[in-house]
């Protein structure tokens, strides 16, 4: 892999301990601004809710600049946001600047996702995929326990101000490694490229990925709560739980990588399988904390293993979206990142206990399952009738 797309992985870094580390600062901040813990946890669906609007609305405005003029943009924005969500007392503004934080990672991820396949071989998408978001799982082995561990010593906003400096050097990176071409003259119309959302191939991936990543917002969000009330860890367990998670993360998407271009099928119905088992696991054991921490490792691994595979299948679905494909990717994986958070804090809020994200996040999975296997069957059907028609392959490569 070009060594850019490493450096690609530093602001991707800086930007998922952003949207990560609320999930150990969720208590703190609701503490602090007067709002409940499933008030404060809607944080992290207004960060995903601005990456939904903002993965295809930035994608296809920065196709008026250079890539790395784009990130480049796109980064000042999320820096100078932080600096103000560091400093106010307003929960509402708080949400605001999560938003527009978010917006300007969407741009920033959706163009990255972009970059980083275009510096990468043409059947090699899933290890380019797997390299850029190298950058989330580390943000979760390292930035999100150091950022709750922060939170802990001087307060949640000393983890904005982090992230804040964390940013600089990414910055740097991007203007270092990044190359300034266009590549205007190899991109279609945009109106040619949103006709690639016509494909079946791609809706499905999209409504998998989205599925997939709402049941492991759900879970992820309320990690915090679950292992101080249901688990009886004591606070100080919490960064190295997230760091667990990460950890498994770090490895999911490096295992995914390995196989993401090669047996795709088999990482999504294999581990899928696996991913929606182990969440009815922890649900039921979240009282015993070695089993707890255990499943945490595995879920992270399978969760991002699982997601990271779906969305390099995205980028192979939309060959005539080169430059939204990323966008594409983006906003689906963040509808479940929204959805995931709001669901599990309305189980919370109807007094179902901090179990029940756990459980919805398995009925997501379990739903994403039931959908891949009634898409394969209806595939099959149409191989059929039809032989060589495209939803025949669709089914297969999905399901295979």
């Amino acid at each position: 892999m070009p060594f850019a797309l490493f450096l690609l992985g530093v602001a991707v870094f800086a930007q998922g301990t952003s949207e990560f580390m609320l999930s150990g600062l969720v208590p703190d901040i609701a503490r602090d601004l007067g709002v409940s813990v499933p008030a404060a946890g809607a944080l992290t669906s207004a960060f995903a809710v601005g990456m939904v609007v903002g993965a295809p609305l930035m994608a296809a405005l920065a196709r008026r600049w250079s890539r790395r003029g784009a990130l480049l943009g796109f980064l000042g924005v999320f820096l100078a946001v932080h600096v103000v969500g560091a400093v106010t007392g307003s929960f509402a503004v708080l949400v605001v600047t999560r938003v527009v934080g978010a917006l300007a990672n969407a741009g920033f991820l959706a163009v990255a996702l972009v970059t980083a396949v275009a510096l990468a071989e043409p059947e090699a998408k899933g290890r380019a995929t797997s390299t850029l978001l190298g950058g989330v799982t580390l943000a979760c082995v390292v930035g999100v326990p150091a950022g709750a561990l922060i939170g802990q010593l001087w307060g949640w906003r000393a983890a904005f101000w982090a992230v804040t400096l964390v940013s600089l050097p990414a910055v740097a990176a991007v203007a270092r490694s990044v190359p300034g071409g266009s590549g205007d003259s190899e991109r279609p119309a945009l109106r040619g490229e949103l006709r690639a959302l016509r494909s079946s191939r791609l809706r499905l991936t999209l409504l998998l990925g989205a599925l997939v990543n709402g049941a492991t917002f759900c879970t992820f969000t309320y990690l915090a709560p679950l292992v101080t009330t249901v688990t009886g860890l004591a606070d100080g367990w919490v960064p190295v739980v997230l760091a667990l998670f990460g950890a498994g993360s770090f490895v999911g998407v490096g295992v995914g990588g390995r196989f993401a271009d090669r047996r795709p099928g088999a990482v999504l119905v294999g581990g899928g399988g696996v991913l929606c088992l182990g969440w009815g696991a922890l649900a039921l054991g979240a009282g015993t904390p070695a089993l707890t921490l255990g499943l945490v490792f595995v879920q992270g691994a399978l969760s991002f293993g699982v997601g990271s595979t779906l969305i390099s299948q995205a980028l192979y679905a939309a060959p005539g979206a080169p430059t939204l494909s990323g966008g594409f990717a983006t906003a689906a994986f963040n509808v479940g990142a929204a959805l995931g958070p709001w669901l599990g804090g309305t189980a919370i809020g109807t007094g179902l206990g901090y179990r029940s994200p756990v459980w919805v996040s398995a009925g997501l999975v379990a739903m994403s399952l039931v959908v891949a296997g009634m898409a394969g069957m209806a595939g099959g059907r149409a191989g059929l009738r039809n032989r060589g028609v495209d939803g025949s392959r669709t089914g297969a490569s999905l399901s295979a």
